[in-house]
């Protein structure tokens, strides 16, 4: 072994929880909730009509992002608004679309 590091202990915690953060993120229609809400604040019920979902199905999504700690939630009378935890989450969809980007060249080079 190189340098002596393994999956154990702080690492595999802190690994544990990068990877609970890219789950609640790897679902179009949570990608989706995470990209209008860095448009700003939203309730459930406008999320709900823009993903043509049932309120019970927008809810779940959301819960798990929050449970995930990339929403936080305020409830105003009989309406919940959520708005994203830290913004920087906004980071990641561009490496993704910098990954995808990359091997939409590297499949144009692979049929020519």
């Amino acid at each position: 072994m190189k340098n002596g590091r393994r999956l154990t202990g702080r690492t595999k915690a802190n690994m544990e929880a990068r990877a609970k953060v890219m789950k609640a993120l790897a679902h179009p229609s949570r990608l989706f909730i995470v990209d209008e809400l860095s448009r700003g604040e939203r309730c459930v019920c406008e999320l709900t009509e823009m993903i043509g979902a049932d309120v019970s199905t927008v809810s779940k999504h959301l819960a798990l992002l929050k449970t995930a700690g990339v929403v936080l939630d305020e409830r105003r009378g009989q309406q919940v608004f959520y708005r994203l935890r830290v913004p920087c989450i906004l980071n990641f969809f561009g490496c993704v679309e910098a990954v995808l980007d990359e091997m939409g060249r590297c499949d144009l080079t692979a049929a020519s």
